[in-house]
């Protein structure tokens, strides 16, 4: 994976990212007038390194998706979304590394390993394309040497439930939340690669993983 790119290409592309203005949670100007939804992790505070094992340096490659919980999802919900987006990587869009769609309302989580991943089969959720065109999570996974990476992990809370085809895309997560989106979280983790070695707080605690 991109962990086997030169430096050199990381260096070049430094400067390339795709920013975080670009990622759904600020570009739809959902958050105006809307509900706010607290969204957290007991694997990482905000803006906080991933630990390892939820990324594609993960021992034996694991790469599971992260334990998340949320709160703060109003009454009148129908049902909820997540949407996960490299804001740093360097393409003209944010790279999308997970969508989950279908979600029950109220206060809720999702376990580690909830989303299917390599040698992982998830636990049935509604899950969309990511970027590789895949119904999975995408573990972080960015070019040595680019500098930190930014992950947007996005609950959003809708007042009606889409038709979602079987497995949606961004663009067709995003008409759904133009139409219907009434709340909004945000949770940033973090994965850096410098100068070709693995930088991720490999120490970090994994927390416990919620049952369910």
């Amino acid at each position: 994976m991109l962990e086997k790119l030169p430096d050199v290409i990381g260096h070049a592309l430094h400067g390339v990212r795709a920013g975080l203005d670009a990622i759904v949670f600020n570009t739809l100007g959902l958050r105006e007038g809307m509900a706010a939804i607290t969204l957290s992790s007991l694997a990482f505070a905000d803006h906080a390194p991933l630990p390892a094992r939820y990324t594609a340096d993960a021992p034996e490659g694991e790469g599971l998706s992260p334990p998340l919980q949320w709160t703060g999802v109003p009454a009148g919900a129908a049902c909820c979304v997540l949407l996960v987006e490299d804001a740093d990587s360097p393409t003209p869009q944010p790279l999308v590394h997970a969508i989950v769609v279908g979600l029950p309302t109220g206060d809720g989580a999702l376990a580690e390993a909830a989303l299917p991943s390599a040698g992982q089969p998830g636990t049935g959720l509604h899950v969309g394309r990511n970027s590789y065109l895949q119904a999975a999570w995408l573990p972080p996974d960015p070019p040595p040497g680019h500098g930190l990476h930014r992950y947007a992990f996005q609950l959003y809370a809708l007042a009606a439930l889409p038709e979602f085809s079987e497995t949606p895309g961004r663009d067709e997560l995003i008409d759904a939340l133009r139409a219907q989106a009434i709340a909004s979280g945000l949770l940033i983790g973090t994965c850096e690669r410098p100068d070709g070695s693995v930088r991720i707080e490999q120490d970090a605690p994994a927390g416990p993983a919620i049952a369910g």
